[in-house]
């Protein structure tokens, strides 16, 4: 992962410096075609100047050809003017001589050019008076000392950027891909550690960024599967001590019978009938809540008038709530309707029901309530039980986990599942002094769930 990082690092460092040699090609491309235009600008000028000379003087003057040579230099040009017959009638180095020495010495300090004798190939501009060709402008190119400095420069300086860039782009991108490969090998190590069955393995990674969040994400993720292993384990104990009760009193009983220790008389079939009717119930448990986890295949939803369902629910829990003393309360919103199975809801609210009733002494209550949201409908179950302890909130949901009032732990466990396949979110809050309440959020059609829970 780290080289990784480093050759992804240093193809950008190196990138960048590349693309400054090309911005650098491109600037000194670009500066040269303008040197060049203006050095076409100055011929122009001086042809202007010798045909309107030509003009006034009906000819060539040598004098006037000898100032505009002497011109055409301090522009950067070496010239010669050539007439109709071929004859050289004036050049830079005769019009240099023509000068007095201190006028010389001082054009010479002054100009911006080089004035020696240039290199390379004269180039001939045809002169014109009244559209008739009467003699030819032959230039040669001076260099110019500004660009040379301009380009050399632009050349060092560019070389200087590179090695120094280049040199804290090497050091960065160690440094970078060191930083950027440390935690994603700790969490590598830590999930290798986790797959051979360390679970209580974790990162440490400080910070705000996105590395740190998968940090986090993963303790989370390996706390979840520690917690869940836990309840793994605790499934054979549960169940085993589940099952060991029935069986063993079944076979006490029926060796007992097979003996002739014991009568095999009506009394005695029907605790072994009873015994057989727990052990169904267990059995029962553990299917419903295998068909909750796969009903997300199965679920058939449609739209469902809320206070109906909530009524049935009253009439069917009327009898066992009077026996218990419990007051049962509808409160819905007008026209509340909620998109799920109705099968499945049902279940859900009976678990919970159940769990109320439970929870709930004499004289207390327990409110059904829904109301409609902006994506749907919020079912609630409130009691006013004894209410969940606060480290208890976070496993409530958790399969197998067994609270005070024992059980096998799938009651709420199925709620969740059944929740989940309708894609409606819960919470709970919950007070030991005053009692708990679970809600559902049902989205009008189903999306991914959230489950949270709360204390207070």
């Amino acid at each position: 992962m780290f080289k990784k990082f480093l050759i992804i690092l240093l193809f950008m460092a190196g990138l960048g410096v590349t693309s400054a040699v090309l911005l650098r090609e491109l600037v000194v491309r670009d500066f040269t075609l303008l040197a060049e235009a203006e050095q076409e600008d100055r011929v122009s000028w001086v042809v202007t100047d010798l045909e309107s000379a030509f003009a006034n003087q009906k000819g060539w003057d040598k004098a006037m050809a000898a100032e505009d040579s002497i011109w055409a230099l301090q522009l950067g040009l070496e010239t010669r003017l050539v007439d109709l017959d071929g004859k050289t009638v004036m050049e830079t180095a005769v019009a240099l001589n023509s000068l007095q020495p201190e006028q010389r010495a001082r054009f010479k300090h002054g100009t911006r050019t080089d004035s020696a004798p240039g290199k390379g190939d004269y180039h001939a501009y045809p002169l014109f008076h009244h559209g008739e060709e009467v003699g030819q402008l032959e230039v040669r190119f001076l260099p110019d000392e500004r660009n040379r400095v301009f380009i050399a420069r632009t050349n060092r300086l560019l070389t200087y950027s590179a090695i120094i860039l280049g040199i804290a782009a090497c050091i960065l991108s160690v440094i970078f891909a060191r930083r950027l490969s440390r935690p994603i090998i700790r969490i590598s190590q830590a999930a290798h550690d986790i797959s051979q069955g360390n679970l209580t393995e974790r990162v440490a990674i400080s910070g705000n960024d996105e590395l740190a969040a998968l940090g986090q994400s993963f303790n989370q993720m390996a706390h979840t599967l520690q917690v869940q292993n836990k309840l793994r384990k605790q499934i054979c104990a549960n169940l085993a001590h589940e099952l060991r009760t029935p069986l063993t009193v079944m076979r006490g009983q029926l060796e007992g019978i097979l003996d002739g220790v014991l009568p095999n008389d009506t009394s005695r079939m029907s605790l072994l009938l009873e015994e057989n009717q727990r052990l169904t119930k267990i059995v029962a448990s553990m299917e419903e809540f295998f068909q909750a986890q796969a009903s997300a295949l199965s679920l058939a939803p449609v739209n469902l008038n809320v206070r109906q369902i909530f009524d049935n629910l009253a009439t069917y829990f009327e009898a066992a709530a009077r026996n218990l003393e419990i007051e049962f309360r509808v409160e819905t919103d007008d026209g509340a309707t909620v998109y799920a199975d109705p099968e499945r809801l049902s279940q859900i609210l009976i678990n919970l029901i159940s769990n109320s009733l439970k929870a709930t002494a004499p004289g207390g209550a327990i409110t059904l309530g829904a109301r409609r949201t902006p994506d749907g409908c919020s079912l609630t179950v409130a009691d006013t039980g004894c209410g969940i302890a606060a480290e208890e909130l976070p496993l409530i949901f958790e399969r197998f986990y067994r609270g005070k009032d024992g059980g096998l732990g799938l009651g709420l466990a199925i709620v969740r599942e059944l929740a989940d396949a309708h894609g409606a979110s819960i919470s709970v809050t919950s007070n030991q002094a005053v009692g708990t309440t679970i809600s559902l959020a049902f989205p009008d059609k189903a999306e991914s769930p959230q489950f949270s829970t709360t204390a207070s």
